[in-house]
């Protein structure tokens, strides 16, 4: 995917930078700047490329050596830029003591066909970041209540390598990236809002199980990656939005006032992003009609008030984005949903998104030594899916590819999974697994055929809507 004034770190509209050869445009994080329209002859054109360094957890460095340092090593190394991991240079002492991991991430938004960036097409971004490892801290309620939020130091180290494992249809994940970036981006440049509105509200809502929390901590967790060069410090506030209602009647539009008190008291600093997230909005947010006509308490009304109050005050503050996911967007109120920015659903996983998730889970299996390798090979490389495609439309690929019947498996079990939520693949290689009659020794076929067969005894029992 995707230090200086300007706190973007992605692109906003197209992912390749057009620079005159005697001027750089671009604002040193990654975004190709509003230029004077310089001739087509005397530019060249580079694809803004997310290279992310994680800092060991000893390390003391400085971000901005760290940073210098791995350009000088992309410099040197005529690398093709794809996503993965590139080694960290034993030759290197400074940044081998220091670095953790280096990883080129992204680049499936802007290639196509298979194309491979090489290093005179790229022009790297580095982001250095060090994961924290604290954990959350709970802030504890009074008179009984329970904590009305948990509060995260981002990068966190629960939350690394989420963004990664969620696969979605292409391109939701880079439509929130670019979002956020340039919510934060005409804030900064003090864009009218009366002129030119923007929330800074996201709302994820879909049927239960496709990870619309998980991609909201990812969310958070890589934008505290890209942003850190304008924004040195990240909150997560996970919002406990059972907490904020009181036996005591009109008491929970307060306790709503009082937490985004809390939540504006963060956002004074300048320096801090903070990101608040609130799971199953609707809660809170919960349609106002409805409790008009009598079929809900009329003091969720002031609920829904107090929340859309709030939410408008922050809208001043620069340093802030609110994430929201709901399982029944039916139910929440208009005026609610009317002020969320992006409003995406995230369905079941199609065909290619199952097919993606199962072959990751199946490399894990193997890597691990869970089931063994095919054919005694070193390490089976599965296709994704638009290389198996290619592989199946292919003349005479039964010759070709000995392994073809394996990864034709694979593809019989993704289709076998239809309906199935991500939380549910997840969980299948697993139940495949404990279905085994010898599950101390199996060989990747025969684990894909009971895992066929445990999606197809899932589907039967599922309970009847």
């Amino acid at each position: 995917m995707t230090t200086s004034p300007s706190p973007m770190d992605i692109t906003i509209q197209n992912p390749i930078e057009t620079t005159p050869i005697s001027h750089d445009l671009s604002d040193g994080n990654g975004v190709a700047l509003p230029s004077s329209s310089p001739s087509p002859i005397l530019t060249h054109r580079k694809f803004l490329v997310s290279v992310e360094v994680c800092l060991k957890p000893s390390s003391t460095a400085r971000v901005e050596d760290v940073r210098l340092a791995v350009e000088r090593m992309l410099e040197k190394r005529s690398l093709s830029y794809v996503d993965g991991p590139i080694p960290v240079p034993i030759d290197d002492q400074f940044l081998f003591e220091n670095v953790q991991r280096i990883c080129v991430c992204d680049t499936d938004e802007w290639v196509t066909n298979h194309d491979i960036h090489l290093f005179w097409q790229v022009k790297p971004v580095v982001h250095v970041f060090q994961l924290s490892e604290e954990g959350p801290c709970e802030e504890l309620g009074g008179d009984g209540q329970l904590s009305s939020f948990n509060d995260w130091i981002l990068p966190a180290k629960e939350f690394d390598g989420m963004w990664e494992s969620l696969i979605y249809e292409f391109g939701l994940k880079q439509r929130l990236l670019r979002y956020a970036a340039s919510a934060l981006f005409f804030t900064e440049k003090g864009v009218d809002p009366f002129l030119v509105s923007w929330n800074r509200l996201i709302l994820l809502h879909g049927p239960p199980g496709t990870g619309k929390t998980s991609l909201c901590k990812a969310l958070a967790q890589k934008l505290s990656i890209r942003f850190n060069s304008r924004y040195p410090q990240c909150q997560l506030i996970e919002v406990n939005a059972h907490s904020l209602f009181s036996k005591w009647f009109s008491e929970s539009g307060k306790l709503v006032a009082k937490l985004f008190q809390k939540i504006q008291e963060m956002i004074e600093e300048e320096n801090n992003l903070v990101f608040v997230l609130i799971d199953e909005v609707e809660s809170l947010a919960a349609a106002r009609k409805a409790a008009l006509s009598g079929s809900e308490p009329s003091d969720s009304i002031r609920v829904v008030n107090a929340l859309l109050t709030q939410m408008d005050k922050l809208k001043t503050s620069p340093n802030v984005i609110i994430l929201t996911t709901s399982n029944i967007t039916a139910a929440i109120d208009i005026a609610f949903v009317d002020r969320a920015d992006i409003k995406a659903y995230v369905g079941p996983p199609t065909l290619q998104a199952r097919y993606e998730i199962l072959r990751s889970c199946l490399q894990e299996l193997l890597r691990t030594g869970i089931i063994s390798n095919f054919q005694d090979s070193d390490y089976l490389m599965l296709p994704n899916y638009s290389t198996l495609r290619e592989k199946l439309n292919a003349p005479d690929i039964q010759e070709a590819q000995p392994v073809l019947p394996f990864w034709k498996q694979l593809l019989e079990a993704a289709e076998a999974c239809e309906g199935m939520s991500g939380r549910t693949l997840r969980k299948l290689p697993f139940l495949a697994h404990a279905a085994l009659s010898n599950p101390n020794s199996c060989d990747a076929s025969e684990f894909l055929c009971a895992m066929i067969d445990t999606a197809r005894r899932e589907h039967s029992e599922l309970p009847e809507s």
